[in-house]
């Protein structure tokens, strides 16, 4: 909590120092138009990779998955899209990082793994069993999972109709 306080304090003054020391190279106008540049830029990649993760995301839930890595996909757009919004060019670096698929991989795959070696995720992990374990092993080894895996008994629904017995 307290790198946040931190954070919040100093990503201000040092978006406020370079926005000054680009100002003073290339002009107050060029700088503004660069700052906007950046800003459609990447809200255009956004929209791109946001559609691209809810139509995997769709294809998990279709095959009965839980789309673990899509709503983690999800957290970073919407981070990197707020970051993207904000003036400068400190934040729109940390904003395409959180953008940029391989990088974003490797900003998950650290954040996951801090987070279960912590026990944070505990009660979510003890809520989903073996099925979030799995997906997460394959997560951390940046294997691809099987959109649509081969039906077993076991996934089978069994239609039917019953009455209650009254005692």
């Amino acid at each position: 909590m307290r790198i946040l306080l931190i954070l919040f304090i100093a990503m201000p003054i040092i978006e406020m120092w370079v926005l000054i020391e680009v100002g003073s190279v290339i002009g107050a106008l060029p700088t503004i138009g660069l700052v906007l540049l950046t800003a459609c830029i990447g809200l255009g990649l956004l929209r791109a990779q946001g559609v691209g993760a809810l139509a995997r995301a769709q294809a998990k839930l279709r095959a009965q998955q839980v789309p673990i890595r899509e709503m983690a996909d999800g957290l970073f757009f919407a981070i990197g899209g707020a970051l993207l919004l904000t003036p400068g060019f400190v934040t729109d670096a940390i904003g395409f990082a959180c953008l940029t698929p391989g990088i974003r991989t490797l900003l998950l795959a650290v954040i996951a793994k801090q987070l279960l070696g912590r026990g944070q995720s505990g009660a979510f992990k003890s809520n989903m069993g073996s099925h979030f374990e799995s997906q997460n092993d394959d997560f951390f080894e940046g294997k691809p999972r099987d959109v649509n895996p081969p039906k077993s008994k076991s996934n089978q629904v069994i239609d039917g109709d019953f009455e209650r017995e009254k005692d």
